[in-house]
């Protein structure tokens, strides 16, 4: 299974990939945003020393109690990070032969406008939260051979959606997978530039979570790589009742080796170094 971007080609199965997060915002759930993007750098530098084979920076928290930026914000705290991208590697080292170098950058946006302004810039990864309401971010993503990561939802992002109930989600996550792939080839998206999130926390009831951590392993059949945005989230606190995002870094390692038991291609986490080393391990366990 290939995995193209504007400026790389990844085959799968392989040891799954760290995306590392870097938040330039100031409402982080986690509380490791900041609007310096000399911080941003840094922060992305050390995920790169770490292991973390996409950096995925975004602008906007997707906090539902936090009022929405502007697109023309979200543009301004995003540009100066992707402009100075390569800083992040220039003088590192990759850990090993597997880590993919240079690291591959993802974009967190589901506006368009903001899209459009950023991929000329050099993006390979389309991180979208909007679960493809229409077709605009894929054909903007197929228009500058960019990946687009389809996650399903309900509803616009930034609105609470803790209503939602489905009869069954894993049948609910197929029929939806089924659709997206096929709207974002009509948009002229390759199918081999399309990633699938099952929307972890997203419009789902703690039950709904953990069903989709333990049957997974379903969306395989689409033939297409599975990111698993884990860390810290509130399904974990939930379970271990712990309140405070930062304390839960043992759960997310917990989710990630179940997620490699379930062909997981892709972990976006927090904490790289520990996310890094627990994927190595498991991977030199498996063989």
């Amino acid at each position: 299974m290939l995995l193209r971007t504007s400026r790389h080609e990844v085959w799968f199965p392989r040891r799954s990939l760290v995306m590392g997060i870097v938040n330039i915002n100031d409402d982080s759930f986690s509380g490791d945003g900041s609007l310096d993007v000399e911080q941003a750098i840094a922060q992305a530098q050390t995920s790169v020393k770490a292991g973390a084979d996409i950096i995925d920076v975004g602008a906007e928290s997707a906090r539902t109690n936090r009022a929405p930026i502007s697109e023309a914000e979200e543009i301004s705290r995003l540009t100066p990070f992707v402009t100075r991208f390569a800083e992040c590697y220039a003088t590192v080292a990759p850990i090993d032969e597997k880590q993919v170098f240079p690291p591959m950058l993802s974009l967190n946006t589901w506006r368009p406008a903001v899209l459009r302004a950023l991929l000329p810039l050099g993006i390979d990864i389309v991180n979208d939260i909007g679960a493809l309401a229409n077709t605009d971010n894929a054909a903007a993503a197929a228009e500058y051979g960019a990946a687009l990561v389809i996650m399903h939802s309900v509803g616009e992002p930034k609105v609470p959606h803790f209503h939602v109930q489905y009869p069954d989600i894993m049948e609910t996550l197929e029929d939806f997978f089924e659709h997206k792939i096929a709207d974002a080839a009509k948009a002229g998206l390759s199918q081999e530039s399309i990633i699938l999130d099952p929307g972890i926390d997203f419009a789902k009831q703690r039950a709904d979570n953990l069903r989709i951590y333990r049957e997974l392993g379903r969306l395989n059949r689409f033939g297409r790589p599975i990111l698993l945005p884990v860390s810290r989230k509130t399904v974990i606190g939930e379970v271990l009742n712990l309140p405070d995002p930062k304390d839960r870094d043992a759960g997310t390692i917990a989710c990630i080796v179940a997620g490699i038991q379930q062909g997981v291609g892709i972990f976006r986490v927090h904490n790289v170094n520990a996310a890094s080393l627990a994927v190595r391990t498991v991977w030199s366990v498996l063989g």
